[in-house]
């Protein structure tokens, strides 16, 4: 099931998690990596993805992120 462009969720690919859709690379990998200093080039050759995949992966994490809401105790 599509949840977001380019973005999958299927309980029997990677337990579930957000994928490139028709792959099995899930959305938290990719930003792992570029969060350990890959560069677009490098995970679309690694991950055999496109740059589109990324834009994606980057639009739903920015989208699930403004959603969140972190109490802070007092």
């Amino acid at each position: 099931m599509e949840i977001a462009t380019r973005i999958c969720v299927d309980e029997k690919i990677c337990f579930g998690k957000p994928v490139i859709c028709g792959t099995r690379v899930p959305v938290d990998l990719i930003l792992g990596q570029l969060a350990g200093g890959m560069t677009y080039e490098d995970v679309i050759r690694e991950y055999d993805i496109v740059r589109e995949d990324i834009f994606a992966a980057l639009d739903y994490a920015a989208k699930v992120l403004s959603g969140e809401e972190i109490k802070i105790p007092v």
